[in-house]
């Protein structure tokens, strides 16, 4: 008799056993299923008593034991495989051991593929899967990249958008660590934007989503785009950009860069259309900001109209400039002044010939800058120029040559920065100086004081070749 009585209970152990076991390789068993079906259920309702009350370490005691017997609780909710979840990616976060980090990751992924096997919903699930593989688990990228390709295979068009970012990353970094090849690249490249675009244009939902994610993934994807496709894919890519955002001329610059990079010929309809677009919005632009900038810069504008052969124009910006400056009072800036003044002198003088108004100029640039002997060096062109019509006869137009070589003289005098310039000016000059028989024929001896004829009027002292 206790011989038999020690058989039946062995019999029930090893019964036991043998259901656990069973329970622990088949991830879709019920407590329904389970000869300890008030066990499970009790320690279901227990786990989920101590998780509400954030007491997780009583928790995770009584859902090993409900998970244990009934992996898939009572088979019309999916608890056990997502509060298992939560709990080992608690402990994933807080361990610093890395052999069980590994387990722990390894438990959170078989947890997601118990309940796909168990409860479906496998696109859903998919896109949780990568999303924590990729953010949480930093899951090594060949292990991800065969779940990634699993979740678009199964999802097809209705892939979650959760998968498409950790994609783009993956696919940039295989390939360009040559561990993917072109074909499955550049195929991967057009699915996944395949699959953003089909949800922005149909997913009333979820279309936001996708569209942040798109946002996210490009410029990924875009680190490897042109050693995955030619001119024809930039092509297609770029024309509706364009097409929506006629005034972006920053993106207009990029797309034609691009294009040219990768082959596109300046000539294609396309590519000269983005050029031409670019160039007039920014010459828009430019033109707009120069008006501007003209308006507050006076002086400035003045020296473009200069530029562009428009000195009458240019002489009334300067007269602006120099109101403007002066009208700062004792906070006027000379030397912008001097500028001013300088730069009218040259125009009344060479380019429209009203020389007794340039050496007024001149002078006034002189007397705001002092010891600067540009202004004198202008006088003394201008006195030398001239010269050849100073008078009715050849001694006044020597006469004059002196007044120009005196003002190169003083110009040397003052400002040593210009003696090179000034002496090169005296000697050329020099050979037109009055011959002592022209000056004794007038009784004229050499230092006598002499007044120049014509506009320019003054006294000289004179000297010969």
């Amino acid at each position: 008799m206790r011989k038999q009585h020690s058989w039946f209970a062995f019999s029930i152990l090893l019964f036991l056993a043998f259901s656990l076991n069973a329970g622990a390789q088949n991830p879709c068993l019920k407590w329904t299923e389970s000869p300890r079906q008030d066990e499970a259920e009790e320690a279901h309702v227990l786990y989920r008593q101590f998780l509400k009350n954030e007491n997780f370490d009583e928790a995770f005691k009584y859902w090993q034991k409900a998970y244990e017997l009934a992996p898939a609780a009572d088979g019309q909710r999916p608890f056990h495989y997502m509060d298992g979840r939560d709990f080992y990616m608690r402990m994933f976060q807080k361990e610093t051991d890395e052999a069980k980090k590994k387990e722990y990751a390894a438990t959170i992924i078989r947890l997601y593929d118990e309940q796909m096997q168990c409860y479906g919903n496998e696109n859903l699930l998919y896109g949780l899967k990568v999303y924590d593989m990729f953010y949480n688990l930093r899951s090594p990228y060949p292990q991800l990249l065969e779940t990634l390709k699993t979740a678009v295979q199964k999802g097809g068009d209705n892939t979650a958008y959760t998968v498409l970012e950790p994609y783009a990353h993956v696919l940039a970094f295989q390939f360009k660590n040559k561990q993917m090849s072109l074909e499955e690249a550049r195929s991967a490249h057009i699915r996944i934007n395949e699959i953003a675009d089909h949800n922005i244009a149909n997913n009333a939902e979820y279309g936001p989503y996708y569209q942040q994610a798109k946002d996210r993934f490009t410029p990924v994807l875009g680190e490897v785009e042109g050693e995955l496709f030619d001119c024809a894919f930039f092509k297609k890519k770029f024309e509706p950009m364009f097409r929506a955002a006629p005034d972006d001329y920053e993106a207009m610059k990029y797309y034609y860069n691009k294009m040219v990079q990768q082959g596109c010929p300046e000539t294609d309809p396309l590519v000269a259309e983005i050029k031409t677009s670019f160039e007039t919005i920014v010459a828009k632009i430019n033109a707009e900001k120069l008006a501007v900038f003209y308006v507050e810069n006076p002086g400035a504008h003045a020296k473009a109209l200069y530029d562009e052969g428009k000195y009458t124009q240019a002489l009334d910006k300067y007269e602006e400039a120099i109101q403007k400056e002066e009208s700062k009072g004792a906070q006027a800036d000379n030397e912008a002044l001097a500028s001013y003044y300088f730069s009218m002198a040259s125009i009344v003088g060479r380019k429209l010939d009203r020389y007794a108004a340039a050496r007024e100029h001149a002078l006034k640039a002189a007397r705001l800058r002092p010891n600067w002997g540009q202004p004198y060096l202008l006088i003394g062109d201008l006195y030398a120029e001239t010269s050849s019509s100073c008078g009715g006869e050849a001694w006044d137009h020597h006469i004059a040559v002196l007044a120009a070589i005196e003002k190169y003289a003083y110009a040397r005098s003052v400002d040593s920065g210009v003696a090179d310039e000034a002496n090169e000016k005296i000697a050329r000059y020099s050979r037109f100086k009055p011959q002592s028989e022209e000056a004794f024929m007038r009784g004229v001896q050499e230092g006598a004081s002499v007044k120049v004829n014509c506009w320019i009027g003054e006294t000289v002292r004179v000297s010969f070749q």
